[in-house]
């Protein structure tokens, strides 16, 4: 089966940043595995002698098989497949002690990006055994809509960000011709950055807001394809003309405040050897902007208090 756009950015964001994927296993499967638990990624490509079968995600967390798939359209035949690649994992993870085999199927579910009435929340599938008992296999569907965006960064489901534009697909054309509603979704927008800006602060986890943004604006594109003014909107507040300004914004306000400084010790007739005040100052900045504390880097030139709060945090 050949993969599609959405496939793709759930396949890297797995790749690239597993740890995504660790709030939505709690979610499903109730446990509570925190960020920095190990993981240990499984191969995805499984050989079978009738073709090859590409799984979307299966992650080892815990010493349990995690497997994750991630569907646009409502198939019918998920729930065939969806047991078809969870033998494959078993099989290829199975245990043996002397002529037994132990089989553990993996914990698995289904991303539903889009689903309708007929969705169900689980899919199933009744297996009859030679004795003829018979084993329910069960295996819960997560569906997007279901998600508001406060849900998502109240329980940490930033995996679901880059589809969040999904919600509103069959109304992108009315968005667009719509002042209002354009303004509602640039506006949620925006929250959704400065959220996702505040979850992934500090120099450590900037790559991940840079990556994940990415992967935000690639959905948006090819979702909002047809309606450019929608899509130009979303990738200016999300995008790299936005982070851009940003780190503009904090370059120009970086020398505004140190040419205040320069100013105000020249007033007081301190020689260039002299401004100690205006190398602490611009120490304090720097380190400010390195640890994404972007929303003191104002207050810390009109703010005393603040400034020799921050002055004595940080040692300087």
């Amino acid at each position: 089966m050949s993969s599609t756009i959405f496939d793709d950015v759930f396949r890297t964001m797995v790749e690239k940043m597993p740890y995504l994927a660790v709030p939505l296993i709690n979610e499903v499967f109730h446990t509570s595995y925190p960020e920095n638990v190990e993981i240990t990624q499984l191969r995805n490509e499984h050989q079978q002698e009738n073709g090859e079968i590409i799984t979307d995600c299966c992650l080892k967390i815990g010493g349990k098989l995690y497997h994750i798939e991630c569907q646009s359209v409502d198939d019918t035949t998920m729930a065939i497949r969806m047991i078809e690649y969870d033998f494959v994992i078993a099989i290829e993870n199975v245990q043996k002690e002397r002529r037994r085999y132990r089989m553990e199927l993996p914990k698995s579910c289904v991303l539903y990006l889009r689903s309708g009435n007929n969705t169900p929340d689980f899919l199933e599938v009744e297996i009859i055994l030679s004795d003829d008992s018979m084993l329910l296999y069960r295996v819960p569907a997560v569906k997007l809509e279901t998600y508001t965006k406060d849900d998502i960064f109240e329980k940490d489901l930033l995996m679901l960000l880059p589809f969040y534009i999904m919600r509103y697909e069959k109304d992108i054309h009315e968005i667009s011709e719509n002042p209002e509603l354009f303004q509602q979704l640039l506006n949620e927008y925006e929250e959704i950055r400065v959220n996702l800006e505040r979850e992934l602060s500090g120099a450590n986890k900037f790559k991940w807001y840079m990556d994940l943004n990415k992967l935000i604006i690639k959905i948006s594109d090819y979702i909002c394809q047809n309606e450019e003014k929608v899509r130009k909107g979303v990738d200016e507040i999300m995008g790299g003309k936005v982070l851009e300004l940003e780190s503009e914004r904090l370059e120009r306000l970086h020398r505004e405040i140190m040419a205040k400084a320069t100013e105000e010790a020249e007033i007081r007739g301190e020689t260039k050897g002299e401004m100690k005040g205006e190398e602490r100052l611009g120490s304090l900045i720097n380190r400010l902007i390195q640890d994404g504390r972007n929303s003191e880097v104002q207050l810390v030139s009109i703010d005393k208090e603040t400034r020799q709060r921050l002055y004595k945090e940080y040692g300087i």
